[in-house]
């Protein structure tokens, strides 16, 4: 049970990284741009990929309509997700401390596990939804009013994950840095309750 704790004590100090690298990164690329514009979505805020992107970004969605990129102090989001990524760090280290010292089972690791993953679902969704509103609810006296073929109005929202084209631009978006290193992070914790429970398992049959 010791080395599932110290697994589960190191799982979530992976999640700091989230403070310092982007949790995802959209890339716009273009003919008339050789260097893509891009912008990294951190957890409290959204950043150039490169000066000046985000300002040339604003610049171009402003002839189609689409809202300027929100600041930190837009979006709620980005003063809690800091907040909840620091809480879900201190109680996974609580949770493996408590192991160590077998003040509670290695069940507790998993259900860190599931409740970082419930987390994770809804602040995809909610960023998703961001996306879907901030492409499709346009500014109705937009210099360019384009239309689909069936006459709809076009919108232009960027995939949550993948490629899409939109006019001429390519779009790309995909997890950054600061996403892989929660990906380990929580499959370390997953790690520490099998280990934990093979331990109990094993305990069991000396037993």
């Amino acid at each position: 049970m010791k080395k599932a704790s110290i697994i589960m004590m190191i799982g979530p100090l992976f999640l700091l990284g989230l403070f310092y690298f982007p949790l995802w990164n959209i890339m716009l690329g273009a003919p008339q741009y050789p260097d893509p514009l891009g912008m990294n979505i951190h957890i409290d805020g959204i950043r150039d990929v490169n000066e000046f992107d985000l300002k040339n970004i604003d610049g171009l969605n402003h002839y189609i309509g689409m809202r300027t990129l929100p600041k930190p102090e837009d979006m709620w989001e980005f003063s809690t997700f800091p907040l909840v990524i620091g809480g879900m760090v201190a109680l996974g280290v609580v949770f493996g401390l408590l192991g160590y010292f077998k003040k509670v089972s290695y069940k507790w690791f998993l259900g860190w596990f599931i409740l970082m993953s419930i987390l994770g679902v809804l602040g995809m969704y909610d960023f998703n939804a961001w996306m879907v509103d901030y492409g499709t609810n346009l500014d109705p006296h937009a210099i360019m009013k384009l239309s689909n073929a069936d006459g709809t109005p076009m919108t232009y929202s960027p995939p949550l994950f993948g490629r899409a084209n939109m006019l001429n631009f390519q779009v790309t978006s995909l997890p950054s840095i600061g996403a892989w290193l929660m990906f380990v992070g929580m499959t370390l914790t997953l790690v520490a309750f099998f280990k934990g429970w093979k331990n109990r398992n094993f305990n069991a049959i000396q037993d």
